[in-house]
C-alpha cells in the first residue's frame, strides 16, 4: 500500500448523478484509517477532513474512526500475499496510531480492522443498529481501497451512502477519479464539505 501524495481536487459534481441530503437524525460519519501509515496521502485532505468532521459535531452526528492495523502479520494473509508482509500495519507500532491533528475527540470510538472492509469481523452494523444509524457518511483513506469496500458493504447491508470527495485520498488521481464514479453510479451520494453544510446544518 505504498502511499504518494495527492492533491485535493474538485467536488467532481458532474459524477454525482443522484442528490440526496444526509439525515442527520439517523447519520454517522465512519473515519477510515487516517494513521501515519499513511500520513502522506492523508496529510493533504486532512483540513477537508476535520472540516467535515467539526460539520458533523455540529449536526449532532456522530463519528467513528477505524485504524487497520493486525495483531500478527499473519492475519488476513490474502492482504500479504497481494501488498507483501512488510507491508502490514502492526496493532502497537507508531504506524498503527492515528495521525496527530486528526480532530478526535475523548469519546469517539476507534474501531480496529484488518482488511478492507470496516464492516467484516468489526461489529461495526451491529454497533450502528444499535444507535439507530441508517446512513453513513464514508471519509479517509485510501478512496479505492478501505474507503471503497466499506461503503459497497454499508450499501448491501442496508445503509444509505455518502461518499465524501474532498475528504478522501488515495495513490493517484486516477484511482481516486475512477472510485467516484462508481460510487456514484451504483452505490452512494458523493458529497463534499460545502454540500454536507448545506445538508446537515442547512
Amino acid at each position: 500500500m505504498a502511499a504518494k501524495p495527492l492533491n485535493p481536487s474538485s467536488s467532481y459534481a458532474e459524477y454525482n448523478i443522484r442528490t440526496r441530503k444526509p439525515d442527520p437524525k439517523s447519520c454517522a460519519l465512519l473515519v477510515i484509517d487516517v494513521q501515519n501509515y499513511f500520513a502522506s496521502m492523508a496529510a493533504p485532505i486532512l483540513p477537508a477532513l476535520n472540516a467535515t468532521i467539526r460539520l458533523c459535531r455540529r449536526a449532532s452526528v456522530p463519528v467513528l474512526f477505524t485504524r487497520h492495523c493486525d495483531a500478527d502479520p499473519s492475519d488476513y494473509p490474502s492482504l500479504a500475499e497481494w501488498w507483501g508482509h512488510d507491508s502490514r500495519i502492526l496493532d502497537g507500532s507508531g504506524e498503527a496510531e492515528l495521525m496527530p491533528g486528526l480532530d478526535r475527540g475523548d469519546g469517539d470510538p476507534v474501531v480496529r480492522k484488518h482488511t478492507y472492509s470496516a464492516f467484516r469481523g468489526t461489529g461495526m452494523e451491529e454497533r450502528l443498529a444499535g444507535m439507530g444509524v441508517r446512513e453513513v457518511i464514508v471519509a479517509g483513506v485510501m478512496t479505492n481501497l478501505c474507503c471503497e469496500t466499506t461503503a459497497r458493504e454499508a450499501f448491501v447491508r442496508g445503509f444509505r451512502v455518502f461518499f465524501s470527495t474532498d475528504a478522501t485520498a488515495t495513490s493517484s488521481e486516477d484511482l481516486h477519479v475512477a472510485t467516484l464514479k462508481n460510487m456514484a453510479y451504483g452505490f452512494a451520494y458523493l458529497v463534499d464539505c460545502a454540500s454536507l453544510e448545506k445538508g446537515l446544518l442547512g
